[in-house]
């Protein structure tokens, strides 16, 4: 014991280290973000840089601010952890109220100790609440004056999506089913498992969903078990991938993979084409690798853990992991190293300003391992014919105070019933809404 006591005191001290002397980013602000974004040669050091911001809430009267021409409230407040959003048919929206499930982590225990700490720090460790919450505006006044535990009881919730009578939500470890009636404020059924998804460590443990064109399948989403294949292959088997589920026979098809940690889905509406968001590995240095928004085909691969940002080799590759593997396609757009940039909605059905209705919406969770910090913050990367095209723009920010301490941090998004953007702030535990 005495011997533990020590270990763990020294990865304490080194943790406390890096915190006080992070080694700085020495990119030009914008260098990781865009089609081609400037890559660095890799760092490395005993311990990744530390540097998470704490967790302070939101001051009494205080909210995020939004771009110009826009206004932004807090649509419902009070909630424990919100993540995802989904809306359904008649405004309603549904709020994921969720977070790791106990015992997720690291394989590594010391790492898994160090992560902790910072984890608790920011504010990201929290007892999961395991339900989907309703919220409804009854009066049209932007502020939900209706709220409803809809279904609880689940295992670390967070994607859903409805496809007739049948609400979808992915668990940590399964696709589950609820019949769904209009107007409904709280389920009446028992859930029906529809397919067991990867899960046991479950070190990224979120699971997305989207429904397919046809809405005979769903595009899920499984994170990798490890930052960068250090627990070996066999705990990584359908894990770093987007998977297809077949809602009628219940199988799951891999579609795409080496996505290190894929979570945001969205259908880009003028092509059908799938896109998603990747947070990629950590311990390269402030400036590696810079995370993603991506079109993804099938069969698609795109490196981890073997290569990152297309054919750049991996430092250090666990030896466990074969040299032969695919070609790995390069991303379509960086949206910057470490912001943990978590979701994207295509803005095209909003009400917002003509200047922000042609593109794609990014919410950056925030960084906690970079200096300085990035992320935390909502933008917005324009399109033209179905593609990025041009800078990134902040549309709603200030999630940080002046003393770098977090008051939120923007999880899901989803657009209204009003065309509005809604932001789930799993911080603030506030929704916020940008108009």
């Amino acid at each position: 014991l005495k011997g533990l006591l020590v270990v763990v005191a020294v990865v304490l001290a080194v943790v406390a280290w890096q915190f006080l002397n992070p080694a700085p980013s020495v990119l030009e602000y914008g260098d990781d973000y865009g089609p081609t974004p400037k890559l660095l040669a890799p760092q490395s050091s005993l311990v990744p840089t530390v540097r998470p911001a704490k967790a302070a809430g939101w001051p009494e009267g205080e909210a995020p601010s939004p771009a110009s021409g826009l206004a932004v409230n807090a649509f419902v407040s009070g909630l424990d952890h919100p993540r995802w959003l989904y809306v359904l048919p008649n405004g309603d929206v549904l709020v994921a109220e969720s977070n790791a499930p106990a015992g997720s982590g690291l394989c590594s225990e010391l790492k898994k100790l160090a992560a902790n700490v910072v984890m608790k720090y920011s504010g990201a460790r929290t007892e999961s609440a395991d339900r989907i919450s309703l919220h409804r505006d009854t009066n049209g006044d932007g502020v939900a004056d209706e709220s409803h535990v809809f279904a609880d009881g689940l295992h670390s919730p967070f994607g859903m999506a409805l496809i007739g009578d049948h609400l979808y939500v992915a668990n940590a470890d399964a696709v589950v089913r609820f019949t769904y009636t209009p107007g409904m404020t709280a389920v009446r059924t028992n859930p029906e498992e529809i397919a067991r998804l990867p899960a046991g460590r479950n070190h990224h443990w979120t699971k997305n969903i989207l429904p397919s064109a046809d809405e005979r399948s769903l595009f899920v989403t499984v994170g990798s078990n490890s930052n960068v294949g250090e627990c070996g292959p066999e705990d990584e088997e359908g894990r770093a991938a987007i998977h297809r589920l077949d809602l009628e026979s219940g199988e799951l098809e891999l579609f795409a993979h080496g996505l290190r940690n894929p979570v945001g889905l969205a259908m880009e509406p003028t092509t059908n084409t799938l896109w998603t968001v990747v947070n990629e590995r950590d311990e390269l240095g402030s400036d590696l690798v810079p995370d993603y928004a991506t079109s993804v085909r099938k069969g698609d691969f795109f490196g981890w853990p073997y290569t990152y940002y297309g054919d750049n080799p991996q430092p250090k590759l666990d030896s466990r992991w074969q040299d032969e593997h695919p070609t790995a396609r390069a991303p379509d757009y960086a949206v910057g190293a470490h912001s943990a940039s978590l979701d994207i909605e295509f803005s095209y059905d909003s009400a917002l300003p003509d200047q922000w209705r042609n593109g794609m919406f990014v919410s950056q969770h925030g960084s906690w391992n970079r200096q300085p910090r990035a992320g935390y913050r909502v933008i917005y990367i324009p399109f033209k014919d179905g593609v990025p095209n041009g800078a990134p723009e902040e549309i709603d920010g200030e999630f940080l105070d002046t003393d770098g301490h977090a008051r939120g941090r923007p999880a899901g998004l989803a657009i209204d019933g009003t065309g509005a953007l809604l932001i789930a702030d799993d911080v603030g535990n506030v929704i916020w809404r940008v108009k």
